[in-house]
């Protein structure tokens, strides 16, 4: 009863063939495909982005370097 022989799986592909037809699943395929290739192709990018974060320094100051400004109370309202 836990696993499907081959012949399960076959009878169940073509009842989906029945039903929904070869022109619908080839359209689904495609677009899934499509979406396949859209997602790598932005990991790529957000590699290539994270990459360039990576190598750029970070900019630290200087020892003895003061940095002014004005501070402020927060009042409770």
């Amino acid at each position: 009863m836990g696993s499907f022989s081959i012949w399960h799986w076959l009878i169940v592909l073509v009842i989906i063939l029945l039903v929904f037809g070869t022109k619908k699943l080839r359209n689904i395929g495609s677009d899934l495909g499509g979406a396949v290739k859209g997602f790598k192709d932005g990991m790529k990018d957000g590699d290539k982005s994270a990459d360039a974060a990576a190598q750029t320094p970070p900019q630290v100051a200087g020892s003895g370097q003061t940095i002014e400004g004005e501070v402020k109370e927060k009042t409770k309202s």
